[in-house]
């Protein structure tokens, strides 16, 4: 039976279509991807995120814990702040990729991928070292997005709390949003500002619909997965199975800069060590087709007679209207302007490398 998170009762309301989703049923869509995604674009989409999981990390060794567990530097970290992360195994492949909040000290909060929730709390307790103690809370917390440039000056109808300060990668604890207490990060999957709501799963429906009733003057739309991942992928956010996996290092997926080599010993570090000293094989690139044809997950990618690699993500880009994608290709065919083939149902069709992201806030 697919699991459901606490507003799958609201869904049909709004026009819903649901589907299977890593054994969740979730929107795909509620008006439509395409209206969704420019909603976010110019105005505000709000999303159903509860699925993903949450892990409370405590005790005195917590922080020494999660600094050989992760790839970036947790110390660098202040009550107040997150960070984004991956998890590695010792061959340097990613167990998963995920947002670490310093709640105070010595109490920490995960934010993994819903698919990956049995797997990534069996692999930390695993690795656990030291007085860490790890707790999966995902059950009780839903978890709101509210996305897009409107998205701030939604919210502050609702909150006393001083949102216009709050950075990005910082949040804010215990916040009351229309008398309903939350955990508001200024964090998100979509290239666009906004907001993530952590709250007690029981207030999910009533905080659902407070934040569309009050974001209706400025566009508010609800949003399904459909929107989330055109948004994710047009600002070349990763999505582990497709980006990223236990195939994959986080330097073939451009996230070196997530991976803090000089901070000591932390699973996976020999393996990405040498990958940096060697370079790597591959290296993930965005391609825009030149002939016809739209690039799939998969689709295998053609050069010099031989196949070089595939696409992870493709799709026509709603903003822009160009068939693009992204692929994991070997070293020596990533330059700018390569001409590359992609195998769409049998036929190899023309795209060259591009640079991404292919969308940028401001730009």
């Amino acid at each position: 039976m697919l699991k459901r998170t606490p507003l799958f009762p609201v869904y049909a309301e709004h026009g819903a279509r649901v589907i299977d989703f890593g054994g969740w049923e979730l929107p795909v869509q509620f008006a439509g991807i395409q209206k969704e995604h420019e909603a976010v674009r110019q105005q505000a989409g709000l999303f159903d995120v509860s699925h993903m999981g949450e892990v409370l990390v405590t005790g005195a060794d917590s922080q020494a814990f999660l600094q050989t567990l992760t790839t970036n530097d947790v110390s660098m970290l202040e009550p107040g702040q997150c960070q984004y992360s991956l998890m590695c195994y010792p061959n340097g492949g990613v167990v998963d990729d995920l947002l670490v909040y310093k709640l105070a000290e010595s109490e920490y909060m995960l934010v993994i991928n819903a698919s990956n929730i049995e797997k990534d709390i069996d692999w930390m307790r695993q690795n656990v070292v030291g007085d860490a103690q790890i707790r999966n809370i995902s059950e009780d917390t839903s978890m709101l997005a509210l996305q897009g440039p409107h998205a701030e000056k939604i919210l502050w109808k609702l909150t006393e709390a001083p949102i216009a300060d709050l950075k990005s990668f910082h949040f804010l604890t215990n916040v009351k949003v229309s008398g309903i207490t939350a955990l508001i990060s200024r964090t998100g999957y979509t290239g666009e500002d906004g907001f993530e709501l952590y709250i007690d799963k029981d207030d999910a429906v009533r905080l659902w619909n407070v934040l569309l009733d009050m974001g209706k003057e400025e566009g508010l739309l609800p949003a399904g997965l459909g929107a989330r991942d055109t948004l994710r992928f047009e600002a070349r956010l990763p999505l582990y199975g497709q980006e990223l996996s236990s195939s994959i290092t986080p330097l073939e997926a451009g996230l070196s800069y997530f991976v803090k080599l000089d901070k000591g010993d932390f699973n996976g570090r020999e393996a990405l060590a040498e990958q940096k000293v060697s370079g790597i094989p591959r290296k993930l690139v965005g391609i825009e087709m030149i002939d016809r044809g739209i690039p799939r997950s998969h689709y295998p990618v053609y050069a010099d007679g031989k196949q070089i690699g595939e696409v992870t993500t493709g799709t026509q880009s709603p903003s822009f209207k160009t068939n693009v994608g992204l692929a994991l290709l070997d070293k020596a065919y990533t330059a700018l302007n390569t001409e590359v083939y992609v195998e769409i149902r049998g036929a190899q069709v023309k795209a060259k490398v591009v640079a991404t992201p292919f969308y940028k806030r401001g730009r």
